[in-house]
This record gives C-alpha cells, structure tokens and sequence, in this order.
C-alpha cells in the first residue's frame, strides 16, 4: 500500500514543485537546475560508486562481511536513478543518498528491520540449501566425471579396452 501511495505522491510533488520554481524563477532557468543537476548527480555517483567498489574489494580482500559496502552501492546506483529523473523532490532525495552519514543512518535503519535467517559459505560459494535435495556431509564428496570406456563418436563401448578395467 505505501508503495502505491509514494508512485502517487512522488509525481505530484515534482509536479508542483515544477509549477512554484517555474512561476518564480521561469522555465528556462528552471529546465537549466534540472539538466545541471543531472550532470553533478552524474558525476558524483561516479565518484560516489568507485569508492563504494574499493570498500567492497577491501571486504573481499580482508575477508569481511561485504553486506554494508554492498547496501551502500545499492544506495548510489538508487540515488543515481534519483538524479536522473526530472524533478526537484527526487533530486533532494538522491542528492542525500551521495551524502556517507545520510546512507550509513539509511542503512542502520534497514539493518534493524532484516533478519537473516541462514547463510552458508563453503567452497562452492554461498548457499541456502544443498542443491538438488541431495544432502551434504562430511563423507559426501562431490565430482564430475567422464566415461572413458565410450567410443567418441558414438555410445558404443570402445572396441579395445585398455587393460585397466575387467569386463
């Protein structure tokens, strides 16, 4: 429900927003702030992005938990979509997502309300769950492997064993 209300809300907001800048300042000038904010808003979640890539390589590297430089980058890409959408209520919003203290208070306040429930790393990578049902324990090893009794070019047992196998 709040997300059909801030799809609704959102728009007529710019909308007014458009209609008091304009009668004060004119359309010119006006479309002019809109253009030069996207531009800096461009620029600054460049900046803004290959610092929040550098902390989440530094996590990699240094083994740590990537989730906040993770959140962090999530809220860059974001508040660059902010800046890129015309309007002066979504420019104030993307512009205070740029800023480390509104995105770290952002992303104390998400923090409190997630919870997760399992998280696994192993040598596969991370995973919620064995895959395909199949369960995982100390004895189960798992392996790829390749018929080398076949013939390539069809499904034919080759003519001539090796020697190393008894049919």
């Amino acid at each position: 429900m709040w997300l059909f209300l801030a799809f609704l809300a959102v728009p007529l907001i710019e909308i007014a927003l458009f209609i008091q800048v304009g009668g004060a300042i004119g359309l010119w000038p006006t479309l002019g702030i809109v253009v030069l904010t996207a531009i800096a808003g461009t620029w600054l979640v460049r900046t803004q992005g290959a610092m929040a890539i550098g902390q989440l390589r530094s996590s990699f590297s240094r083994l740590n938990d990537p989730t906040e430089p993770l959140a962090h980058g999530a809220m860059i890409l974001f508040a660059g979509a902010l800046l890129l959408t015309p309007g002066f209520f979504t420019d104030a919003v993307g512009f205070a997502l740029l800023m480390p203290p509104v995105r770290h208070a952002a992303y104390t306040y998400l923090r409190k309300r997630v919870t997760v429930k399992r998280f696994e790393m192993g040598p596969d990578g991370p995973r919620s769950q064995p895959p395909h049902g199949h369960p995982r324990g100390p004895d189960v090893i798992d392996g790829e492997y390749e018929d080398l009794d076949r013939d390539e070019r069809s499904d034919r047992p080759a003519q001539d064993p090796s020697g190393w196998t008894r049919h």
